[in-house]
C-alpha cells in the first residue's frame, strides 16, 4: 500500500511531470518546481483568457512554472508553492489528467547491456489504484500492485520498485523479452479481486462512526421540530440533506498502469 506519506506523493509528482515532458527546474525531497509545457499549462493552470489572447494576437507563449510542496513540515527553505496531499484538488487534477492522456503504457528496462549477450526481460502488469472511503469525511489511499505475467507472483509497492529502474518505450539493444503466459486482462481481474479483499480486511469503524454522527444530527433536527405537529417542507429537506451527507461510499479508481518488461 502507498500510505498517506509525502515521499510517495513526491515520487508520483516527479514521475508525472517527467512523463509529460515538463522540465524539472528545482527539486528536493520535499518539493518540486517544474516548467510546464504549453499543453500542460492549458490543462491544469486554468488560464483560458491568457491563452485565447496569446493565440489571437500571435504573441509569444509563456507557460507557467509550478512549485508543489509534498511535505511543508520538512522544507528547510522558505519556498512559496502549493501544498499537495492526498485528497487535495491539485493532486486529484493530476490523477484526472493522467487518465485523459491514456494511463496505460508499455515500457522496457534498459539494463545498459554492452556485452552482446542478450538479457531476458520478464513481463509484469503494474496498476495503481486509488481507494476512496467517503461520508461526511473522506479518506483516500493508493495501492500500487504488480503481477508477474509468467508466474502470477504479486508485488506490493510496484510503482516504487520501477521508479528505481531506467525504463524506455523502445526495446533496448541486446535484450529479449518473454511473451506473457497470463493474459493482462486476466491479471487485471486478479488484482481487482485483491483490492476488493484488501477493502474487506480494512478497518471499517468509520462507517459506524458516520452512522453515529448522522443519528446525532437527526436527533437535533427532531428536537427543533418536536413541538410542530405538521412538519413543514423544510423539515423533509433538512432530513434528506443529513441522510445524504452521511451516506457511506467506497470508490475504487484505476489511476494508471501498464506492461513493464524488467529483469
Amino acid at each position: 500500500m502507498i500510505s498517506l506519506y509525502p515521499k510517495q506523493i513526491q515520487q508520483y509528482l516527479r514521475t508525472f511531470f517527467t512523463e509529460t515532458n515538463c522540465p524539472i527546474v528545482q527539486e528536493s525531497d520535499h518539493h518540486l518546481m517544474v516548467q510546464l509545457t504549453i499543453d500542460m499549462d492549458k490543462r491544469i493552470m486554468n488560464r483560458p483568457f491568457y491563452w485565447s489572447y496569446v493565440e489571437s494576437t500571435g504573441g509569444e507563449p509563456k507557460p507557467a512554472q509550478l512549485t508543489l510542496i509534498s511535505d511543508k513540515n520538512r522544507m528547510g527553505l522558505n519556498i512559496p508553492g502549493e501544498i499537495v496531499h492526498y485528497g487535495s484538488p491539485r493532486l486529484n487534477q493530476l490523477f484526472q489528467v493522467a487518465k485523459e492522456r491514456g494511463a496505460f503504457v508499455q515500457l522496457f528496462e534498459d539494463v545498459g547491456n554492452q556485452s552482446g549477450v542478450q538479457t531476458v526481460l520478464t513481463p509484469w502488469l503494474g496498476v495503481n489504484y486509488k481507494i476512496t472511503y467517503s461520508s461526511d469525511r473522506t479518506k483516500e489511499m493508493l495501492y500500487s500492485l504488480g503481477m508477474n505475467l509468467m508466474t502470477g507472483a504479486i508485488m506490493d509497492g510496484f510503482q516504487e520498485a520501477v521508479n528505481e529502474l531506467k525504463l524506455e518505450a523502445a526495446i533496448p539493444p541486446n535484450t529479449f523479452y518473454l511473451p506473457y503466459i497470463i493474459k493482462p486482462l486476466r491479471a487485471m481481474e486478479r488484482l481487482e479481486k485483491l483490492v476488493d479483499d484488501l477493502i474487506v480486511q480494512d478497518d471499517h469503524t468509520w462507517v459506524e462512526e458516520a452512522k453515529g454522527r448522522r443519528e446525532r444530527d437527526l436527533q437535533v433536527l427532531e428536537y427543533f421540530y418536536k413541538d410542530i405537529e405538521e412538519r413543514p417542507e423544510s423539515y423533509e429537506m433538512e432530513k434528506k440533506a443529513i441522510e445524504e451527507q452521511y451516506e457511506t461510499k467506497i470508490k475504487v479508481d484505476v489511476i494508471n498502469g501498464g506492461l513493464f518488461y524488467v529483469r
